[in-house]
């Protein structure tokens, strides 16, 4: 039986929880799921301050690039693991966080090692290398035969390349685009993602969540930086996102049949995305192409901060600051995960 099918017995439709669990979810890749990693790191992209976190517990700002939850607490709260999902970096872990998994994850990273050593932030590769060292954590808080069980029976979550793709390449300034044209930079990425869950099933992983790309040519900072008049969307570069996750839906089928025992779903973020977009109203939202803090238009990470100005309803906003969602279009993200697990087994 595919491994997933063993947990899931009831998905979380129309906020009905789901009963069935993983035992821990991990998690790797950029800001999308950083839940405060880059708070402990020599790096520039840090979301450590008001106004990210407003709606977080608390009022807290925790690093995560949001206004609140992230995906991956939204999935691990539903599948009753946990309410958050700590970053491992957080020298206060407890066995019990180690137990139910972390995110190596870290905003600026992404398949690219470029994208990581131009923002300083974790390269996927280095991510990987602290899973090595949460397993020999994890051995130490449980014994070696329950952290193998555990890791085995995880919920592992990659969610990358959409920074390298809107940096590395779309920006003026990208290095890459001398050196590739867009179909070749998709597969470049794509032989960096390959090896990556290679790896991590070699060290124990079998169950991966690996999440496409959202519509670039939709995120408000690149609409400001291409001028697009009336702000719509950018066709050429939702097109060409469109054809990277077509190929990496194909590398995902096609790594599963070669890593047996292997469960390995590619998660469509492109569609749910681009219906809320289109249909805002549907979901709540009378904001979709600039921001919540500032201006919407321009505004990240430093220059999101305490005297920047906020909306007054963050939840009518698909996008909190300039790339990143809003807690409210992650609620509806991470809805659909759970039915793309379900009707994909």
């Amino acid at each position: 039986m595919n491994p997933i099918l063993i947990f899931l017995s009831l998905i979380l439709v129309n906020g009905v929880e789901c009963t069935s669990t993983f035992p821990a979810i991990l998690i790797f890749g950029d800001s999308a799921v950083d839940t405060g990693n880059n708070n402990f790191i020599p790096t520039m992209v840090k979301s450590n301050h008001y106004p990210y976190g407003r709606d977080f517990p608390n009022g807290t700002a925790t690093g995560r690039f949001s206004n609140g939850l992230l995906v991956p607490d939204l999935l691990a709260s539903s599948f009753d693991i946990k309410e958050f999902v700590p970053p491992y970096l957080d020298p206060s872990l407890s066995d019990n966080e180690l137990r139910t998994g972390v995110s190596f994850a870290s905003a600026g990273s992404g398949l690219d090692e470029l994208s990581a050593r131009t923002s300083g932030a974790l390269s996927m590769p280095v991510q990987v290398a602290l899973f090595k060292n949460y397993k020999k954590d994890l051995v130490s808080a449980v014994g070696k035969e329950e952290a193998d069980k555990i890791v085995s029976d995880s919920l592992v979550l990659i969610a990358a390349g959409g920074n390298d793709i809107m940096f590395n390449f779309y920006d003026t300034r990208g290095r890459r685009r001398s050196q590739f044209n867009i179909t070749e930079y998709h597969d470049f990425l794509l032989k960096k993602q390959k090896p990556l869950v290679k790896e991590l099933y070699d060290l124990g992983c079998r169950i991966f969540g690996v999440s496409g790309v959202a519509p670039i040519g939709c995120i408000p900072f690149r609409i400001t930086l291409e001028r697009s008049k009336g702000r719509i969307c950018l066709e050429n570069e939702n097109a060409e996102t469109q054809m990277y996750n077509s190929k990496l839906k194909n590398m995902t089928q096609a790594l599963q049949a070669t890593l047996l025992g292997s469960s390995i779903v590619y998660l469509d973020n492109y569609n749910p995305v681009m219906d809320m977009i289109n249909n805002k109203q549907k979901y709540g939202f009378v904001e979709t192409n600039k921001g919540c803090c500032g201006t919407g238009l321009t505004e990240i990470g430093p220059f999101c901060n305490a005297t920047t100005p906020v909306c007054s309803k963050p939840s009518e906003y698909l996008f909190w600051d300039a790339i990143h969602p809003s807690e409210a279009a992650y609620r509806l993200i991470a809805k659909t995960i759970f039915k793309q697990l379900l009707e994909t087994n």
